[in-house]
């Protein structure tokens, strides 16, 4: 049997905008809010003592015998506050947060509130009936930036729009604190006034229904609401804690309401908002296409809060593609000809086109925190899998996806200035063999570990290009990136200074002098053989010094000494190879 969890995130997330959220005091208590009969039952403590009088562990029974009626919370606030400035003062105290309330998390928008919050801004919701007067769920919406329609008077009710046009309603039934009609006792609670009855029986027939943290027990005009409702277009969903009341017995029964047992308020709204996420992203056209997943990425990775949806998308994507590149989709035999190679790159290329649109997107509005997501990702898809057998050149050819995801990965860092993020995705992941393992940008680069520079020439369009791969790279990562570098120039030195760090990140992990050189080997000119980024690095550290980017970023252990050896050694390569591209 499905979990009622389940079946109500699918519900939610299949029916956008149909379920209406029913919230009683449970939503509020972690937030330390009283009840409103708890307000009330302080206020008689304070008028008593006012009076220098006891009212023992009963106030309402002080009350009555005191003052010959009932407890109110107008007639109460009138005994003790006469102006509306010092009502409000009064009121404070119980509904919004001191100094150090607010530092310690009391008396603010619970993990309830916000996830309703993330709902609303999605249109999964759109009406929200509550008992609460507490203004949390209006300060988690605001955060949002959803500006919602508050009805909690009739007046109210006779001068909003149709309910058709309102975006987001939060109806209170009971008012709110800050004002005096407030509704507390049996007897207010036992009748509503017309217009909010109309307002329920439209709700109630109209939309499917989420209950939670409401306990029946008080509330009979609520109840009779529920009860009169002549409909079940849409399934009642009810969360409950502890033992049922009675009285919520009797509703769940006549609406045949799905229970859902829950641990608290706050856990139960961030699992259905989290698992309504993910089937929104499952949904949408799975799988996911480039342009909708780098809008998903950069919705995600700005906020904190998402960290674990963008995890799952980034490892659920990369898992999709991994099944995909074995040997039953890509026979490691056959012919080698151009014809051949063009198809498997094109194929590579498009099995590969969504993660390539997540990790340009990630690694360049990311932080340091998301690192570990495209390293671990790279890693995945460079590591061997099923039969190695065949044609060498098309097993190499296997680490097609994981050399262009370092590329656009790195690229996308180098052009937001993420010197971090780029030295991670060279450095961290690992190729793993039996009983070894080394650095991934050891084996896989453009200098003919992933493609060979004779295969890669049989193509028509590279047949004369001197470096192959890595002007083949170029092309195909151009218009991924042309978002973060519009420029074609820009794009052409990024390209170079990237593949003149990936070198000199390869000969400080190899202990080699030897490294992979790209295209800035021949596109530059010749500067007195002397590479143009070479010559812009090296007066960069002059200005710097152990301040450069890449030494903050870990490269050489932050060692200037160590960078200039390093790059002395790969300058001498490259002035060895360079008779070699003319």
């Amino acid at each position: 049997m499905i979990e009622p969890i389940l079946s109500l995130a699918l519900a939610v997330q299949s029916n956008r905008g149909v379920y209406a959220l029913l919230l009683g005091s449970g939503i509020s208590r972690s937030a330390q809010i009283p009840t409103g009969w708890e307000v009330v039952e302080d206020l008689i403590r304070k008028l008593a003592r006012l009076r220098n009088e006891d009212c023992g562990n009963d106030p309402a029974r002080w009350y009555s015998m005191s003052f010959g009626a009932s407890p109110g919370y107008s007639d109460l606030l009138r005994e003790l506050a006469t102006t509306p400035a010092e009502r409000r003062q009064l009121l404070q105290g119980y509904f919004e947060p001191t100094p150090d309330e607010r530092e310690r998390g009391i008396k603010l928008p619970t993990g309830a509130h916000k996830a309703i919050a993330r709902l609303v801004a999605k249109g999964y919701i759109r009406v929200i009936v509550t008992t609460n007067f507490d203004r949390l769920l209006e300060n988690a919406l605001e955060a949002e930036g959803i500006n919602p329609t508050v009805l909690s008077t009739p007046d109210a009710i006779e001068g909003s729009v149709p309910l058709i046009h309102i975006p987001c309603l939060v109806l209170k039934l009971h008012g709110d604190y800050m004002d005096t009609r407030i509704r507390n006792t049996p007897d207010e609670l036992s009748v509503y006034d017309e217009r909010f009855k109309q307002q329920l029986d439209r709700i109630f027939d109209e939309f499917g229904l989420i209950v939670s943290g409401w306990s029946a027990e008080w509330d009979s005009a609520l109840r009779s609401a529920i009860e009169r409702c002549p409909n079940r277009r849409f399934t009642t969903f009810w969360t409950v804690r502890g033992e049922l009341k009675e009285e919520a017995n009797a509703l769940i029964n006549l609406r045949q309401a799905h229970l859902i047992r829950i641990s608290s308020a706050d856990d139960f709204f961030r699992e259905l908002a989290s698992k309504v996420d993910s089937l929104e992203q499952l949904d949408s056209s799975h799988p996911v296409s480039a342009k909708l997943a780098a809008a998903i990425v950069k919705r995600l990775v700005v906020d904190p809060r998402y960290r674990i949806d963008l995890a799952d998308l980034v490892n659920r994507e990369t898992e999709r593609v991994i099944p995909l590149l074995l040997p039953e989709n890509f026979s490691l035999q056959g012919p080698v000809n151009a014809e051949e190679l063009e198809t498997r790159l094109a194929r590579y290329g498009a099995l590969a086109e969504t993660l390539l649109a997540i990790f340009t997107t990630g690694c360049y509005w990311g932080t340091r925190e998301h690192d570990d997501l495209w390293v671990r990702s790279l890693e995945r898809s460079a590591n061997p899998f099923g039969p190695v057998g065949g044609v060498m050149c098309w097993i190499n050819l296997k680490r097609y996806p994981t050399l262009f995801l370092m590329y656009a990965g790195g690229l996308a860092a180098l052009a937001a200035g993420k010197y971090r993020t780029f030295l991670e995705l060279l450095s961290k992941p690992k190729i793993r063999g039996i009983d070894s393992e080394e650095p991934l940008v050891s084996d896989v680069h453009a200098a003919g570990s992933v493609l060979d520079w004779n295969l890669a020439r049989l193509l028509p369009s590279l047949e004369r290009h001197k470096t192959p791969v890595s002007d083949l790279l170029f092309t195909v990562l151009r218009e991924p990136l042309r978002e973060f570098v519009p420029d074609d120039i820009n794009y052409s030195r990024l390209f170079n200074r990237f593949e003149y760090m990936l070198a000199l990140v390869f000969v400080d992990l190899s202990g080699r002098g030897r490294a992979p050189v790209g295209r800035f080997m021949w596109n530059e000119g010749n500067f007195s053989r002397r590479r143009r980024v070479a010559v812009e690095i090296e007066t960069e550290l002059a200005a710097a010094g152990g301040d450069w980017p890449l030494l903050q970023a870990g490269f050489c252990g932050g060692s200037v000494e160590r960078f200039t050896e390093v790059k002395a050694a790969l300058d001498d390569h490259i002035r060895q190879v360079e008779p070699q591209m003319w």
